[in-house]
């Protein structure tokens, strides 16, 4: 009799784990240490890398200024939970940061950051002839979608303004973003969603919109996966230093494209590298010219927000933008300045982080 309760434990907890809503109560929330928890799909590094310059002696800031008060940089980025930060100027990292026991090899979580790499590489697909157009509905790609979907195009998706019903709370264990998330079937949950709305009406940032363009890259592309695609057409071209993965919703299965791309601060800063030179990597055009620009430019028509297009925030500035994920993960760019920034964290703090490397940028353009 006193192994039943054991046995019985044991039995309770396969079952927790093996469903949605058991693995929110075991995972609880978004966590830095998530790429451990969940099935992925290898990106491998090429054989060759490229590296940004360092400077012998960094310039790091010697005190910040928030809410009025002044704190010195380090115990800044230790109070508000940042794991890493890089201020690049010039191809030339002037100022690097790592805490709480990581360094530049550690592997954070991208979170929402992947979104703009979505969104890139649907880019990519459509200058290669994957993808026609933009203006496709999204059941072309993928026909199994409610009816209703023929009125929703890429562009839409891209914008957010598809009109999805996705309840995005990252607090509600039966809302739409834990099933994206702990769910083991993604296929099934975009075929099964429906609209809110008419699209093109306004924005409404949801999740479900980036998987559903993963689902139709990875329609488009056939055998060749979302990561492989990735491996073929970013990760080895822009030499990046480390191997990443993409994690997926089951072993062998579709990749989250709404967030989990997990990689490392230097790799991340590269992504933003290409965008500041408007997808050319060191005189090869790896993206669209146009696609960059159609990305980071400020549109309100058909429901557009001024503050996000395709998949891309715009910045605090006229024409700095930046990707963006759940805990603080940014890859911050200002063509203008020639400036990059990466801010990977435990959480966000409270702080407005795409403002800090905005004004950051401005003090090391002096």
């Amino acid at each position: 009799m006193k192994f039943k309760v054991p046995v019985l434990l044991i039995i309770l907890a396969v079952s927790i784990s093996s469903c949605k809503l058991g693995r929110f109560v075991i995972y609880n929330f978004a966590d830095i240490n998530d790429h451990k928890k969940f099935p992925s799909r290898a990106i491998e590094k090429p054989e060759t890398n490229w590296q940004f310059e360092r400077l012998d002696t960094l310039k790091p800031p010697k005190s910040i200024t928030v809410n009025g008060e002044d704190t010195e940089w380090r115990e800044f980025l230790e109070e508000f939970k940042t794991v890493a930060f890089l201020m690049i100027k010039n191809d030339t990292i002037v100022a690097e940061d790592y805490l709480y026991d990581y360094d530049e090899a550690s592997i954070v979580p991208s979170f929402s950051m992947a979104k703009s790499v979505v969104s890139i590489l649907i880019g990519i697909a459509i200058d290669e002839g994957y993808i026609e157009s933009v203006q496709d509905p999204a059941t072309k790609y993928l026909p199994e979608m409610r009816e209703e979907f023929d009125q929703v195009t890429i562009e839409h998706l891209l914008q957010m303004t598809s009109g999805l019903d996705y309840n995005e709370s990252y607090v509600n264990p039966f809302g739409d973003a834990a099933t994206s998330y702990y769910g083991r079937n993604l296929t099934k949950m975009v075929n099964k969603s429906k609209l809110e709305t008419e699209p093109g009406q306004r924005f409404s940032y949801v999740s479900g919109d980036t998987q559903i363009l993963a689902n139709i890259l990875s329609a488009a592309l056939g055998e060749k996966s979302v990561s492989a695609y990735l491996e073929e057409k970013l990760w080895k071209p822009l030499g990046m230093e480390y191997d990443a993965s993409w994690s997926l919703d089951k072993k062998d299965g579709q990749e989250k494209g709404f967030c989990c791309l997990n990689a490392r601060a230097r790799d991340f800063a590269k992504i933003g590298r290409l965008y500041l030179n408007r997808g050319n990597w060191n005189g090869e055009q790896l993206v669209p010219e146009e696609w960059v620009e159609r990305s980071t430019r400020v549109d309100t028509s058909n429901g557009s927000a001024s503050y996000y297009q395709y998949q891309w925030w715009q910045g605090p500035g006229e024409k700095d933008f930046y990707a963006n994920g759940i805990l603080g993960q940014y890859i911050y760019v200002n063509p203008e300045l020639n400036i990059i920034a990466v801010r990977l964290g435990k959480k966000t703090g409270g702080v407005g982080w795409q403002r800090v490397m905005a004004s950051l940028a401005e003090k090391y353009a002096e």
